[in-house]
């Protein structure tokens, strides 16, 4: 479902009214416009299937070289993300740090962080964001252990409230064999974050 660009306008439009401001004065003439374009934007990934970008896998047995079959993480490191925290609407950006133990397939690097902006792409907590990119590869890959790591700066933490500007939140969610804590913390420790 496509974001209905002229309904945010218009919504715009009276949140400007109500908090005593004049939509028509020339600095917000066109911020309803520009509102409803930056939401498109933002929540683009509203139904979306994140699951789609893994769709064409490479198989490791019937590969170029069938006789290496991995038997380590494949890791992608400090994939950017941004996303809106649904609890304020406010923004918070980060860096996602994936890895996962194949099974029989694997997928082109570029798939890893498509998926993560398909997910980050809607309402969101960072929370469930690390839980959803691990259940969709872990179930598209037929991975052995996914582990996903978000270390994330929100705008709700950072600009009102507690105003801590230099906090960030690290959530991690893992899955098969690298929710075992040995393999995790190996992991982790390979991945350089910080938790």
């Amino acid at each position: 479902m496509a974001v209905d660009r002229e309904r945010v306008s218009a919504l715009v439009r009276d949140l400007l009214e109500a908090i005593g401001e004049d939509p028509d004065r020339p600095g917000l003439k066109h911020t309803p416009q520009r509102v409803a374009d930056a939401y498109a934007e933002f929540f683009g990934g509203v139904g979306e299937d994140p699951a789609a970008p893994l769709a064409h896998t490479i198989s490791v047995s019937r590969g170029p070289a069938p006789e290496t079959l991995p038997s380590g993480a494949v890791m992608l490191r400090d994939i950017l993300f941004r996303s809106v925290c649904e609890h304020h609407l406010l923004p918070f950006r980060g860096h996602a740090h994936i890895a996962y133990l194949p099974g029989e397939q694997v997928v082109g690097l570029g798939a890893l962080p498509k998926v993560v902006d398909i997910l980050a792409a809607r309402p969101q907590v960072q929370e469930r964001l690390g839980e959803q990119i691990a259940d969709v590869i872990t179930a598209k890959l037929d991975a052995r252990g996914v582990l996903v790591v978000l270390d994330a700066a929100h705008e709700c933490l950072t600009m009102r409230g507690e105003r801590q500007p230099d906090a960030s939140t690290v959530t991690i969610a893992a899955r098969g064999a690298l929710a075992e804590p040995a393999a995790r913390a190996e992991v982790v420790l390979l991945l350089g974050a910080r938790p």
